[in-house]
């Protein structure tokens, strides 16, 4: 906030963020498949039925509805948002550009 009680937005602080962004997605995605590789494979406990109750257990737990698909909806999320500030800041810098083509052109009019 400024001193007057607006906002004042930085554009390439935006973009800094968005870059970080698609970095931690980057790093996101390297976790989702990790967890997808883990939920695919049993763990080798023994053949035992108490063993092989808890494997199938393990497996589940990294399964779509425990850790891998959280990951994978919590990549979703992150890429979902990258895309959305990315949008912004875009659209913001293309305003922003507009408006001073149009505040150039009106100060040789005398206008």
């Amino acid at each position: 906030m400024t001193s007057q009680g607006g906002f004042q937005v930085e554009p390439q602080e935006l973009s800094a963020q968005v870059a970080a962004l698609a970095a931690l997605g980057d790093r996101t995605a390297g976790l989702a498949s990790s967890a997808n590789r883990l939920a695919e494979q049993l763990p080798r406990l023994g053949t035992a039925p108490p063993a092989l109750h808890l494997a199938r257990r393990l497996r589940e737990a990294a399964g779509e509805t425990g850790l891998s698909g959280e990951v994978a909806a919590a990549d979703g999320n992150l890429n979902d948002y990258h895309r959305a500030l990315h949008a912004t800041v875009n659209r913001y810098t293309e305003a922003e550009a507009d408006h001073t083509r149009a505040l150039r052109s009106t100060e040789g009019t005398g206008t």
